[in-house]
């Protein structure tokens, strides 16, 4: 049972108060408001799903119903946001999913999510890093030997994480002001894409809304989705099957809002500024994914959607080569704003982790000059940029999906756990119609994660058993946890 020993509430609130011992690795600063959490929010969200996911979904999955599509993914997101929204006005600690494992399911499940977290954001800060130095070779016609996928060392992507590491090894207030510029200009040209789209939409383009379902071609063994191997079902594309199958996929863009939570004990009032931020950047990401996704296929019929730069080429396609060139600058915004704000919360939870001892302490310790734990940020970001110059990565978008819905489904019931067993526990927030939205949450993103691929799940599996092993050789032998329940059975005896 020891691998299963939580760390109270109180103590985690003592730690991210700085009322609780530093054991040698220090407190973040409170700088942040609503404002700058919903900057955040959008900085990571608002990226590659919308500037490329749209048009792999709508022309090889779902058709003109992607719009549907994210609907239902930006539903499931919501209902995973009010659960955060809850857990982090109540405990507002660096973290986030982590340490709300670590109180109610134990430091075994909290240790799974830790690792998994760093999952969603290293990889998908070097996805994006790659796709970033794409955009830049193509917007401004650099070589592809340095700027592309045909290269063997990715400078353009090398550069971009050297560059955003530093904004984050700074201070949390000058990453916020980087990415508060960046979405402004990124939000701007969506608002732009639905407002000039709409005047090119097609009625022809959008019908059938829906298309008929057909099976799909080459989707066997590995790549089908888990939930028709189980239930023995032909994968199959278009029709309600293939836009709950596209929901799944373009869930993708929806990952990272998250980060938000992780932010909370740099938050002035966590209290009223972490429900607003949270909901407010799924508010603001749901609306521009349905406009900017509706407006895609009304100007372009689906099979003549451009999977690279869909959004982009549609423009070119109706005559408008200038607004094509607008949107490729936004592309390149709002990638270096995920790029930014992954490297930040990647090192939040790293230090929530070193703090509780599942990690060296050392590194997670918080330099006095920038208040930001500095090694730590160095640590992953060196991670980052080997990844993004080095490995071409290829169909890693399910694999940060399944990442972040499965942490969705432990905060989802983190939350009656909680009420349960702490129901003195001063609460903020409180989600509405507890436990059943948060069995909803889980429910719906659980099937979700069974629509993703059986290879991605085997991708997964082995990622949680690499951190398992990890866990028995570090984390269980240092946990600040186990070292104080130890202490205190001495005393006993």
């Amino acid at each position: 049972m020891e691998l299963f020993r939580t760390k109270s509430v109180e103590n985690i609130g003592a730690d991210a108060s700085g009322e609780g011992e530093s054991h040698g690795v220090g407190h973040l600063r409170r700088h942040l408001s609503a404002r700058h959490l919903v900057g955040f929010g959008i900085g990571i969200v608002i990226g590659t799903g919308i500037f490329t996911l749209t048009g792999v979904a709508a022309r090889d999955t779902a058709g003109p119903a992607v719009v549907i599509s994210f609907a239902i993914a930006g539903v499931v997101a919501l209902l995973a946001a009010l659960c955060y929204a809850e857990l982090a006005s109540s405990v507002p600690t660096a973290g986030s999913a982590y340490s709300y494992a670590y109180a109610t399911a134990g430091e075994l499940i909290a240790w799974i999510i830790g690792w998994d977290l760093f999952l969603e954001f290293a990889l998908g800060a070097a996805v994006v890093a790659r796709g970033w130095s794409g955009y830049v070779g193509n917007l401004l016609d650099l070589p592809t030997s340095l700027f592309g996928e045909e290269t063997t060392v990715n400078v353009g992507a090398a550069l971009i994480v050297v560059v955003l590491t530093a904004v984050a090894a700074l201070g949390i207030r000058e990453s916020a002001r980087v990415t508060n510029v960046l979405v402004i200009v990124k939000v701007a040209v969506c608002v732009f894409v639905i407002v000039a789209g709409a005047w090119f939409i097609r009625g022809a383009n959008l019908t059938p809304f829906i298309p008929p379902g057909r099976p799909s071609e080459g989707a066997g063994g590995w790549d089908q989705p888990l939930i028709s191997a189980v239930a023995g079902l032909e994968p199959a594309v278009f029709g309600i099957g293939g836009v709950l199958t596209a929901a799944a996929v373009v869930f993708f863009a929806y990952t990272g809002f998250e980060a938000v939570a992780n932010l909370s004990e740099e938050t002035k009032r966590p209290a009223r500024d972490l429900p607003l931020g949270l909901l407010g950047t799924l508010g603001l990401a749901t609306a521009l994914y349905i406009g900017v996704s509706f407006v895609l296929v009304g100007m372009v019929d689906t099979p003549d959607i451009d999977p690279g730069a869909p959004i982009a080429d549609a423009f070119d396609q109706v005559g408008l080569g200038w607004a094509s060139a607008l949107v490729s600058i936004a592309a390149v915004a709002g990638l270096t704003s995920v790029i930014l704000v992954d490297l930040v919360t990647m090192t939040r939870i790293g230090f929530a982790m070193g703090r509780d001892g599942l990690l060296p302490q050392s590194v997670a310790k918080v330099s006095p000059r920038t208040g930001t734990p500095v090694r730590m940020t160095l640590l992953f970001a060196a991670v980052v940029l080997v990844m993004a110059s080095l490995v071409p990565l290829e169909e890693l978008a399910n694999l940060v999906s399944i990442g972040t819905l499965f942490a969705f489904v432990l905060v989802s019931a983190a939350v009656p756990v909680l009420r349960r067993t702490r129901p003195d526990l001063p609460r903020p927030f409180r989600v509405p119609f507890s436990p059943v939205v948060p069995i909803l949450s889980a429910v719906a993103c659980v099937y979700l994660m069974a629509n993703l691929s059986i290879e991605t799940w085997v991708r997964f599996l082995v990622w949680l058993v690499i951190g398992l092993v990890l866990y028995a050789v570090y984390g269980y032998r240092h946990s600040r946890v186990g070292a104080a329940d130890a202490a205190v059975s001495r005393t006993d005896r």
